[in-house]
This record gives structure tokens, sequence and C-alpha cells, in this order.
């Protein structure tokens, strides 16, 4: 499913195209707002966007705890990840852990907080969530976004996201039986749930950097590139200790 058939489905007038800023720049609202990623307009159509992904990516993590069946009936051993991209980096985690792909929301710093990965906290649906920085855990360069022109449709996959998980239930390592909470990390795009089989799966390279592969079990070819997957156990262990 591409933008456009997004944007039909929810009926989205995207305004910003003809009459905004990259259209005739003829909308009488640009006096007042600038730019239209200030208008209210624009923000709720993003929102829209959002929730729209946010609940199909719900659906797809379902059907991803289906077993993939071939032809002759057998079934094939598939790794179900959401893939999502941080700076310049393809990464995946198994669909297990990942509990919400969310809008991005302010974060509230806290204090004293002894790890820069940490950026403070996050309101998802009035609950209060630690929030991380992979970028920073990992040493990810940023990357500027790319420009999109005139003649583009609003891309929800390329639209950063705050993805939220927590480790899968029954697997909590903690020795004094403490229940762990989820941790949110913001990503520049996600692209949504894919399989690997494990004939697709390689070693990770030496050229990845070293605390991204530190972190990693293995890499995929995706597109033109490719996606190292993570050790969900072995990040939330991370990012844990990152909060001591």
């Amino acid at each position: 499913m591409n933008a456009r058939d997004i944007n039909v489905m929810i009926d989205i007038d995207d305004c910003w195209n003809r009459v905004g800023v990259r259209g005739d720049a003829s909308c009488p609202k640009l006096e007042r707002y600038v730019h239209c990623r200030n208008c209210p307009v624009h923000e709720d159509a993003a929102s829209r966007v959002l929730d729209r992904v946010e609940a199909r990516t719900s659906i797809e993590q379902t059907s991803a705890a289906v077993p993939n069946v071939t032809r002759d009936g057998d079934e094939t051993d598939t790794l179900s990840c959401l893939v999502f991209r941080i700076g310049g980096e393809w990464l995946g985690l198994p669909t297990s852990v990942c509990a919400q792909v969310a809008q991005l929301r302010p974060v509230h710093s806290l204090p004293h907080r002894r790890h820069r990965a940490v950026l403070g906290v996050v309101n998802v649906r009035g609950r209060l969530i630690v929030c991380a920085s992979l970028a920073r855990l990992f040493g990810i360069e940023e990357r500027a976004g790319k420009d999109v022109s005139a003649s583009q449709a609003l891309d929800a996959r390329e639209l950063g996201r705050l993805l939220v998980i927590q480790r899968a239930q029954g697997r909590d390592h903690h020795a004094n039986g403490d229940h762990e909470g989820p941790i949110a990390f913001p990503v520049d795009a996600v692209d949504g749930v894919h399989r690997f089989t494990h004939t697709q799966l390689q070693p990770v390279p030496a050229t990845l950097a070293q605390r991204l592969s530190s972190h990693a079990h293995a890499v995929a070819a995706f597109k033109d590139a490719t996606v190292g997957l993570l050790d969900a156990d072995r990040l939330i262990d991370s990012l844990n200790r990152s909060l001591t």
C-alpha cells in the first residue's frame, strides 16, 4: 500500500501540495503560520495518516504470528520483524517485543540523568514511559530528512515515529521478580512488518559499528541496503542499564 492509497482511504486533502508551500502559496493561512508544517490542518492530516499506519501495523503484527505456509503445506521457518530506520541504518526487532507504533510527542527531560541515551519520559495514552535514543546508544549519526517535491504524495512510512517495546511475557530477566516497564524510542521511519527466512540471515559484518554490532545477531538484505536484526533481550538489557 503506497502513500496515495493511504490518503484516499482516509480522505486526506493534501492542500499543502495545491495552495501551500509546495503549491501556489495562495492559502490565506500562510500569512499566520508561515509554513504548512505549522498549520493545524497539516498536523491533523499527519496524525490521521499515523493513526492509519498504527492500526495497519497492529494488524500486520497479529498476522505475523501465523506461520507462513508453503505450497507443499510445509511450514517455513521465518523471523517476523518490525523494520525501522534510524539515521542511515535500517534495523529490525521481533514483532513479539513491539508493543506500539505511536506518533512523536514531546519528551520531558529527567533531572540528573546519568546516561546520554536516556532522553526523558513521554506520555503515551496517559502513561509515562521512559524514552531513550538508540541513535545515541549505538552512535548512529543523524542525517537530514530528504526534501519531498510537490509532485510526491505524503509517504507515511517516512514519517518519524515513536516505537514502544517491552520484553515478551515470560522472559523477565530480573532476579528479584520486578516487572519491567515498556521503553520508547524515536525512529526516523517505519517500513512495516517483514518476514525473513533463516536462509536470508547472514553473520554480522565487521564493518558494522561496534556498539550496533554487539546488539545485532544477524543481517539480511533489505531493498537496496541491509537491515541489522537486533537481539531484543540484549537491547532491552542495555536500555535498562542506562537507567541505573
